[in-house]
């Protein structure tokens, strides 16, 4: 007999009922340190005082009013974003994988309107994930997250993750974008190097084809900089954001180049609660968080202090763990076990970890964590490393 709740989740026998910053909390009371933060939507840790004010004071005046209206939380939001980044315009969705429906509708119209309506092409590489709705699926091309979804939406070339020969060979007069994650988080915490991603954006400019960033994962503050591209000093076209801008509140976004977004028009694109009063305000006290030198330089202070800790995890644990990658507080594990059981053991040990691809376990907690917590995460990784060896 199917569950009531559809069983498309291999869920932990865990059930939390409260969040306090770097820490869940347990029915049963057992107090887990929260490596994953939710899949690093959590980026202020849980109950972070500065959201909890701006969701409750905006729930006691308007929650809805659907966006045939001006509504001010979303222009302030919109307003922060383009004052921040390289981008001249914003859409707001509620997810990553809406970000990516419209990331692809505003690549095609793009050129649609530019009198070349067959360049539609997209290519996406090995190892991404863009979400799982029927562009997301079709954007990443593996058969686990297609199997059984055909017929897929066409338009999509597949590479291998970093082939920059093939990238080349395979533009044509076809191609409307480049589509990448600069750090890819589901394939396993695989960072694309500064030299190839300005590689990759001259390349763009040479051809005309647009580059979108999936940021979704690894963006707002995750990688030491407000977004992961800024350390390669190049910019996008077309980028998305979803998970850390919210805090934990549903909120994503598109953010665009005047340029690239020059054939959304009114009519082309929309949203019922994309936007909501709730989740911009929510989004603007994350900005206010996040968005100061000081707090990104600790978020680089807080990873380098993580990884230094967690190569010596590595080095003293050789038959579970092979290496440490990653950037920022968006660190990742490649494991020689299983992966799943040194999750599994995290459990067991009071601390929670995210699998990923490639054989890897994702340490993604929330940028406030402190130097405290860090050496309390590396006593409980090291306590499940050590049941791993011994089971």
């Amino acid at each position: 007999m199917i569950p009531s709740v559809l069983p498309t989740y291999n869920r932990a026998p865990l059930s939390f009922v409260k969040g306090e910053g770097s820490w869940l909390i347990e029915a049963d009371g057992r107090r887990f340190l929260d490596l994953g933060a939710g899949i690093a939507v959590n980026a202020l840790g849980h109950a972070h005082p500065a959201l909890v004010k701006a969701l409750t004071d905006q729930a006691q005046n308007l929650w809805h009013v659907s966006n045939l209206y001006q509504i001010p939380q979303q222009q302030a939001l919109a307003d922060r974003l383009v004052e921040a980044t390289f981008a001249d315009t914003v859409f707001f969705t509620n997810s990553g994988t809406e970000a990516c429906e419209l990331a692809v509708k505003m690549a095609r119209k793009y050129w649609y309107d530019k009198g070349q309506p067959d360049r539609t092409d997209i290519i996406a590489f090995s190892g991404s994930f863009h979400g799982r709705s029927s562009a997301g699926i079709a954007a990443a091309g593996s058969e686990k997250m297609t199997k059984g979804f055909g017929p897929l939406l066409p338009g999509f070339k597949h590479l291998e993750w970093r082939d920059f020969d093939a990238l080349e060979a395979a533009i044509d007069d076809n191609t409307a974008a480049v589509l990448l994650e600069p750090v890819q988080g589901e394939g396993g915490i695989r960072p694309l190097p500064d030299d190839e991603l300005k590689a990759i954006r001259a390349l763009c400019d040479a051809t005309g084809c647009l580059l979108i960033l999936d940021e979704v994962q690894c963006g707002m503050g995750r990688s030491g900089r407000l977004f992961a591209h800024e350390w390669a000093g190049i910019t996008p076209d077309i980028m998305m954001v979803a998970k850390g801008i919210g805090g934990g509140f549903p909120l994503g976004a598109v953010l665009a180049s005047e340029e690239a977004a020059s054939g959304m028009t009114a009519g082309t694109h929309g949203s019922t609660y994309g936007g909501n009063p709730l989740g911009c305000a929510v989004g603007c006290a994350v900005m206010d968080e996040i968005d100061t030198p000081e707090f990104l330089d600790a978020v680089n202070r807080k990873s380098g202090m993580l990884r230094q800790k967690l190569e010596g995890l590595v080095a003293a644990h050789p038959e579970v763990f092979e290496e440490v990658r990653g950037s920022g507080l968006m660190l990742g594990l490649r494991c020689k076990a299983p992966n799943m059981d040194v999750v599994a053991a995290g459990y067991d040990n009071l601390v929670i970890t995210v699998p990923a691809g490639d054989n890897v376990i994702r340490l993604l907690p929330p940028l406030t964590l402190s130097e405290e917590e860090i050496a309390e995460a590396l006593t409980r990784l090291e306590a499940a490393a050590t049941q791993v060896e011994t089971a």
